[in-house]
């Protein structure tokens, strides 16, 4: 069953002077400097924004429950913490970390394959990075992977993601077309083999810089276990979406989509993009934790929505989702074609999903969040112990990295993809 029980906010205080001076704290496996298999996971540091709201607001009794039992979301916001890792930046960490006894076995479990790519990077002929670009991977005549460029001009085009392993390929079976047109140079393929990324630069004399907007969209499981975090995360999403537009340079619409499991009160629920993004504060403001019963929760229906039912613009410079979720997929068979058929799809349309993976995750769903991530060239982020609040985190299969707030982070994400 998975069940959690709300942590009693009447008990913490948080102080500045206690978190930055606790020192380094064990956000790897295993803690600092141990090994598995070759592999080091470093402790992380505790990053405390000065211009941020974290770690400075004493929650008790201001973030108590009333007298109705729910928490006053006005004054618990910036107090999640949270660390991102980035497995395309660390390609070499990541193949060796598939490699390991103790996870080898994830990608067979999943059925997705993030192993081996050609990286592409589209550029104008002065070298501005090309945002929006249609970029295919072509095997004989067929679309092996189809996606579209980032706001950096970056695209990641995968080999065999969902057919097992392959390794008989060479760089001639394939080719690229940008927007449409035949790339003629050979390829530098990134295989598992590989310590970082071999990028293919690609000089584009055809496309234009992509209309100044963007689409942030929020994907949250509000099922029953998300109880000790899901206020928080609430009062957060409420921050992050009036401090990221106001930090973007392009117009920002904003959506979100809650889900919960079949059975339940409701699957998903929706509120489409909107250019004022306080109509999407409004929603999320008014969503509660309730429903589950069982460990895995309806993940596929809500990308499913998150793809069928909000109006993704197709001509922005940048599309986010953010998944926040403590717990995987249900897996059977239906479920993980559902899956694989989103993920393919997110990635076709060139949409981010940054996991953000809350207590009660266990590795299988670690690596199913980063799989997605993987596929459509985002960045995985997980809460964390700093903060006191809620049921443990486990310990993310990660190198070096900073804690810092999860609203923070997000808006800093959102800044770093988006501008």
């Amino acid at each position: 069953m998975k069940m959690k029980f709300l942590a009693l906010l009447a008990s913490f205080t948080f102080g500045l002077a206690c978190t930055a001076c606790s020192g380094d704290s064990d956000g790897a496996i295993g803690g600092s400097g141990e090994a598995h298999d070759g592999i080091e996971f470093a402790s992380s540091t505790v990053k405390a924004d000065d211009a941020g709201p974290a770690y400075a607001i004493d929650v008790a009794p201001s973030a108590r429950q009333d007298s109705d039992s729910k928490p006053n979301r006005d004054r618990i916001s910036g107090l999640l913490t949270a660390g991102e890792w980035n497995d395309l930046e660390n390609w070499g960490f990541w193949t060796k970390l598939l490699n390991n006894n103790t996870y080898y076995d994830k990608p067979d479990y999943w059925d997705i394959f993030p192993k081996n790519l050609v990286a592409v990077k589209v550029v104008s002929p002065d070298s501005l990075a090309l945002a929006n670009v249609t970029v295919e991977l072509i095997k004989g005549q067929e679309v092996e992977f189809a996606t579209k460029t980032d706001n950096a001009g970056f695209a990641y085009c995968w080999i065999s993601l969902f057919d097992g392993e392959a390794n008989d390929f060479n760089a001639k079976d394939f080719s690229l077309k940008i927007n449409g047109e035949k790339f003629q140079e050979s390829l530098k393929l990134t295989t598992k083999s590989d310590k970082e990324l071999k990028l293919n630069i690609i000089v584009d004399k055809e496309s234009k810089q992509a209309s100044p907007t963007a689409d942030i969209a929020f994907i949250v499981d509000a099922t029953g276990s998300m109880g000790d975090e899901i206020d928080f995360l609430i009062s957060d999403l409420d921050n992050i979406i009036g401090r990221a537009a106001v930090a973007s340079n392009v117009s920002l619409r904003t959506a979100a989509v809650f889900y919960r499991d079949n059975g339940d009160d409701y699957l998903t629920r929706h509120h489409n993009f909107v250019n004022d993004v306080s109509e999407t504060q409004v929603f999320v403001s008014k969503q509660e934790a309730d429903g589950g019963g069982d460990y895995p929760e309806a993940v596929d229906a809500a990308l499913e929505v998150a793809l069928q039912k909000l109006a993704w613009n197709d001509n922005a410079r940048a599309r986010i989702a953010f998944l926040i979720l403590d717990a995987p997929a249900h897996y059977t068979p239906s479920v993980l074609n559902s899956l694989k058929e989103s993920i393919s799809t997110f990635a076709k349309m060139g949409i981010k999903i940054i996991p953000v993976a809350a207590s009660g995750v266990d590795k299988n769903t670690e690596f199913m969040l980063r799989f997605f991530d993987l596929a459509t060239g985002g960045t995985y982020v997980f809460l964390t112990d700093d903060s006191g609040i809620g049921e443990s985190h486990i310990e993310a299969s990660v190198g070096d990295h900073e804690v810092e707030p999860l609203a923070d982070l997000m808006v800093k994400l959102i800044t770093k993809y988006v501008n």
